[in-house]
């Protein structure tokens, strides 16, 4: 499940909730059958957490960090090595073990992460903005370690403000603003339910631009700005007469999830 929202809408937050590192001032959160805070401590047995920052020892080697961290977990003495094999192996860092982490890139740095999160087979594992400030070639490595833990059936909870990240791994998305849950489903679900399945932009001076807008309020059809063009959503619905009106787009292209985010919110996604 993808949490997605802009800087400030509260997904850190609510991750804090989850892990109890936070207390609800409103309300009751319960995570995995359990209280919180009351049942921080057990849940956190059952979780695993990769967090925005990266707080791995880098004196350490890669294979250093996890027999480290995997000494605090419930594992037995006897699971320590498969764990720690199994978790290297899934994030394909195998061929690092020995290497120390200062040596690692920040993509391998962020897996090792990810690996130390997975390292007891938890039952829920939380994502914090996994690929937050990666370059978009590391970023789709990441992405590619996080689809296939999600098909090996890990429960996934992740935030992210990215909205192609949301729109690639994500079965179902939480949309967030302003500390509040403004839509949620598959991200194919908003798309049909709130803006279709085709943008058509047109391009113009502030003249044309408001022309359009006029235009497609009287059609009752959803529009949004999008820098100097006006992008009408749901334009495979547009009736011939508004198409004769607007004349031929300059743009035509699949709607996405940010377009769902300005027509619930009127903002931007930033």
């Amino acid at each position: 499940m993808g949490l997605l929202g802009p800087n400030g809408a509260g997904k850190s937050t609510t991750m804090r909730l989850i892990t109890g590192q936070s207390r609800a001032t409103r309300g009751a959160v319960e995570v995995l059958g359990h209280s919180m805070p009351a049942g921080s401590r057990r849940v956190r047995s059952l979780l695993g957490v990769v967090p925005q920052e990266d707080n791995l020892d880098i004196e350490l080697t890669v294979r250093q960090n996890l027999e480290v961290f995997v000494r605090f977990s419930s594992l037995s003495a006897a699971e320590y090595d498969g764990a720690v094999d199994r978790a290297l192996a899934a994030v394909r860092l195998t061929d690092r073990a020995g290497s120390r982490v200062e040596e690692l890139s920040g993509g391998m740095r962020r897996r090792l992460l990810l690996a130390r999160g997975i390292l007891t087979a938890p039952r829920l594992l939380l994502l914090d903005e996994p690929t937050v400030g990666l370059d978009p070639q590391i970023r789709q490595g990441l992405w590619d370690v996080i689809e296939a833990l999600r098909e090996s059936g890990t429960t996934v909870l992740m935030s992210t403000h990215y909205i192609e990240e949301a729109e690639r791994l994500a079965d179902e998305v939480a949309v967030v603003f302003a500390g509040r849950l403004i839509a949620q489903g598959s991200p194919q679900e908003l798309l049909r339910v709130h803006a279709g399945a085709q943008a058509a932009e047109f391009r113009g001076d502030a003249a044309r631009r408001a022309e359009v807008e006029e235009l497609v309020r009287r059609a009752e059809l959803p529009s949004r700005r999008t820098g100097l063009s006006v992008s009408v959503l749901r334009a495979e619905t547009m009736p011939e007469s508004l198409r004769t009106a607007l004349g031929p787009a300059d743009v035509l292209r699949p709607t996405t999830l940010e377009d769902v985010f300005v027509i619930l919110t009127g903002e931007l996604f930033v």
